[in-house]
């Protein structure tokens, strides 16, 4: 283990005090924001091992703007102090990711009508799909992630009629011409054990895409002759559902958001 990697799951949005100048020690700033002990961060420092926006940094006491300043620490992102935050819902299927919905359907803005925040989804998912969905007040965020030419990977299982053969595992990872243009897909394989098999026609899939066209995974399954009866999103990039129960969120973790805001070039 890194030492860095001592507290990644500490929320993003619990960020330490600045100075009254708005400034804050680069060592004092690694420690409050739990990449490890006061003295391991000044190790860290003097080992060569923490950028600021680009350069390496050595000189103990240097103050830095948490607000703007790009860190790195061996190489990992430490998100910037920011009043906004981030979170991760486990959609429930039939949810229709809106923020709100003219016809009454439950939506997205239902599941989070008690947070004090204007939140909006990033991406989205079809209502009759559940997973992984992420939601900010951050618009420049929210904006930059879902752009094509920023699109993270993101893993599905699907539930799907017939049986999928290495033929066609082969035929999808070569990628798949549908009428709007080209899919790539990462990775894909049929879920080992005995859940892989549902019945004599039915087969779960995990595949790994990094697009976000209208329903691009069931239109990629079903041009290969496979409707999809169930969808789950699993993960986004380092998001994953472990731990997430359905219609439940949660903040994401330092080195998450982190991780999203490189994907994003943030």
């Amino acid at each position: 283990m890194k030492p860095h990697d001592q507290d990644d799951s500490r929320p993003a949005s619990q960020r330490p005090a600045t100075d009254d100048d708005g400034m804050i020690r680069l060592q004092k700033l690694l420690a409050q924001s739990g990449v490890a002990s006061r003295r391991k961060c000044e190790e860290l420092m003097l080992d060569g091992e923490v950028e600021v926006d680009g350069e390496v940094v050595t000189r103990l006491g240097t103050k830095v703007d948490p607000a703007t300043a790009v860190i790195r620490v061996s190489g990992r992102r430490l998100p910037p102090i920011s009043p906004h935050v981030y979170l991760v819902l486990n959609k429930p299927r039939g949810v229709v990711s809106t923020m709100s919905d003219p016809e009454g359907r439950r939506c997205l803005g239902d599941l989070v009508a008690d947070r004090p925040e204007r939140l909006f989804h990033v991406g989205r998912l079809d209502t009759d799909t559940s997973g992984l969905i992420i939601l900010t007040n951050d618009g420049d965020f929210a904006q930059r992630l879902a752009h094509p030419s920023h699109e993270v990977d993101k893993t599905y299982v699907a539930e799907v009629d017939g049986e999928v053969t290495k033929a066609t595992l082969k035929a999808l990872r070569s990628g798949v011409e549908l009428e709007d243009g080209p899919v790539q897909v990462s990775k894909v394989r049929v879920v080992e054990g005995s859940h892989g098999r549902v019945s004599r026609d039915r087969t779960i899939v995990e595949l790994t895409i990094h697009e976000g066209r209208n329903r691009i995974v069931r239109r990629l399954l079903d041009h290969v002759g496979h409707p999809v009866e169930r969808l789950t999103r699993t993960s986004i990039g380092p998001l994953t559902l472990r731990g997430l129960g359905v219609g439940e969120m949660r903040e994401l973790t330092l080195n998450e958001l982190g991780t999203l805001m490189d994907s994003a070039s943030l």
